[in-house]
C-alpha cells in the first residue's frame, strides 16, 4: 500500500518539478524595434499599436531609466525579452537602452527559449535605424488615453 501511496504521490508532484534548463542557444538577427516591456504586456497606456514608435518613446525612456526590461519587437510580432545588449553587463535596463528606446535596430546575438520565452543577449547591435515608427501621426507625441480622466 505504501509504495502505490509514493507512485501516486510522484505522479501528482510531477507537474511541480522543475522546469526543463533552458536551451544551449542559438545565434540570431533579428530586425526590430526596442520595446517597453511593461506597456506592451500590461495594455496599461493602451494596446500594442499604441505602446510602440515615436508616440510610446518617452514613456519607454521612464521605464527603462526605472528597471522595467525592455524587449526587442521583431518584424514577426515575435518579442525577445533583452538580456543584456553588447558589453553593458548591467544592460536589462539603463544607460544602453535609453539610446535605443523606440529604435528600430537589426541585432546579432544568442537566443534562448524556456518556458515558452524568448530571452536575447545581444551580440552587436548592427544596425540603428532610429525611430522609424511614426506613431505619434495617429496618437500624438503622448497618446491622450495616458492621462486619467479626471471624471471618474
Amino acid at each position: 500500500m505504501r509504495g502505490k501511496f509514493k507512485a501516486a504521490l510522484a505522479v501528482m508532484l510531477a507537474p511541480l518539478a522543475l522546469p526543463a534548463a533552458a536551451s544551449e542557444g542559438t545565434r540570431i538577427q533579428v530586425t526590430g524595434e526596442i520595446i517597453d516591456t511593461w506597456c506592451y504586456y500590461s495594455g496599461v497606456m493602451g494596446g500594442p499599436d499604441a505602446v510602440v514608435g515615436s508616440a510610446h518613446h518617452t514613456c519607454a525612456l521612464w521605464c527603462s531609466a526605472g528597471g522595467i526590461p525592455v524587449g526587442l519587437l521583431a518584424e514577426d510580432g515575435t518579442v525577445y525579452m533583452v538580456l543584456k545588449i553588447e558589453q553593458d553587463a548591467g544592460s536589462a535596463s539603463g544607460d544602453t537602452q535609453l539610446s535605443l528606446a523606440a529604435h528600430t535596430v537589426t541585432a546579432d546575438g544568442m537566443l534562448y527559449e524556456r518556458d515558452g520565452l524568448n530571452y536575447l543577449v545581444v551580440s552587436e547591435v548592427i544596425s540603428d535605424m532610429d525611430i522609424v515608427n511614426t506613431t505619434h501621426e495617429d496618437y500624438g507625441t503622448v497618446p491622450p488615453f495616458s492621462f486619467p480622466d479626471p471624471n471618474k
